[in-house]
């Protein structure tokens, strides 16, 4: 029998994804982190982009969008408290080339009153969504 870890993926709307894996994939802050069963206690920062869930006795791994929040990995547990989280299923490809698009706008516009940290937040989240939406169609 395959060891496996408990899985919790969360956002402020909804609970994502909760279930058993073998393995973990997410963007951490210092880099790509990979999560198996029994890995050393870690709280860390976690980037926007997505989250790979191998899931036991399932050809194709389980994707979710996070854009940004925090990781939580016990022995026998991963918690993704997500910013906000999508199902790869539900990814969006033209609203996220749109919100990329209007960010970009936002930046290059130097006369208007924003908030550039926040355009600047839009648009990575956005480019990662779309990085993600490339990767799971890579994997279809």
């Amino acid at each position: 029998m395959a060891h496996t870890i408990q899985v919790d993926v969360v956002s402020a709307e909804e609970a994502i994804f909760s279930g058993e894996a073998e393995f973990v994939a997410l963007p951490g802050e210092a880099g790509e982190l990979g999560i198996y069963p029994r890995h050393t206690p870690l709280i860390t920062r976690i980037k926007p982009g997505a989250v790979r869930i191998k899931v036991p006795g399932q050809a194709t791994d389980e994707f979710v969008f996070v854009a940004g929040g925090l990781l939580e990995v016990q022995p026998d547990a991963v918690t993704v408290l997500a910013d906000t989280a999508i199902r790869g299923a539900d990814l969006d490809e033209a609203k996220a080339a749109e919100a990329k698009k209007l960010a970009e706008e936002a930046l290059a516009n130097r006369d208007s009153k924003i908030d550039y940290a926040a355009a600047q937040a839009e648009l990575a989240a956005a480019v990662a969504q779309l990085a993600a939406i490339q990767k799971l169609r890579q994997k279809r």
